[in-house]
């Protein structure tokens, strides 16, 4: 619910449609999720890197980097964390208008939080990927030594560990970042924006 009081939607001339046709795309937001360490950053990365190569418009959110400043003033409660992925959401959303391919970088383990952003996009606009990667690889990789922390008893409500994460039901892409190399996590995601009209090749 809004604090706002007497606000009024205003809008442009141009509409997002009109921006796409510019930009020779369609607009969505590519969501990826799923533990720590499982590759949602480093897949996001060489994803946005390929469709930029290919001339496309491209913009990412990373989970880190979104903390650093919009969400710096966010947890990592329950509470937080659903507050953190509305703001994204939004933000998201924001760029999926100006006619940009969006991709996100975020855990967000709880089912619901992400159902919420996909209900504010246009449809065919959020595109869930489930970096699907085994916990003990997760912890193998461990880049920001967060699991050892969080064993360690020096991190609480770390998800994987004494937090859930909530599996996709029904994600638009899965990826096993623990069965598949970097290149073919990548090509997996650019062929099915491809496949399904995102861009042509």
């Amino acid at each position: 619910m809004t604090k706002s009081e007497n606000i009024v939607w205003h809008d442009s001339k141009v509409v997002k449609e009109e921006r796409q046709k510019q930009k020779g795309q369609k607009s969505a937001v590519v969501w990826f999720t799923g533990l720590s360490g499982a590759g949602k950053s480093t897949i996001s990365v060489e994803v946005e890197n390929e469709l930029y190569r290919q001339g496309l418009h491209t913009f990412r959110l990373d989970g880190d980097n979104v903390r650093h400043g919009l969400n710096n003033n966010l947890g990592f409660s329950a509470e937080d964390r659903a507050e953190n992925i509305r703001r994204v959401g939004e933000v998201a959303k924001l760029m999926s208008d100006a006619g940009l391919l969006t991709l996100t970088a975020f855990i967000s383990p709880y089912r619901e939080d992400r159902d919420k952003v996909r209900e504010i996009m246009d449809d065919d606009e959020f595109i869930e990927v489930y970096v699907a990667c085994d916990l003990e690889v997760c912890e193998s990789r461990d880049p920001k030594g967060l699991y050892q922390k969080a064993r360690a008893g020096e991190i609480k409500g770390f998800t994987g560990i004494d937090d859930p994460y909530e599996e996709p039901k029904n994600p638009e892409l899965v990826v096993h970042s623990d069965q598949n190399s970097l290149e073919e996590c990548v090509q997996q995601v650019v062929d099915y924006l491809r496949q399904n009209g995102y861009f042509e090749a």
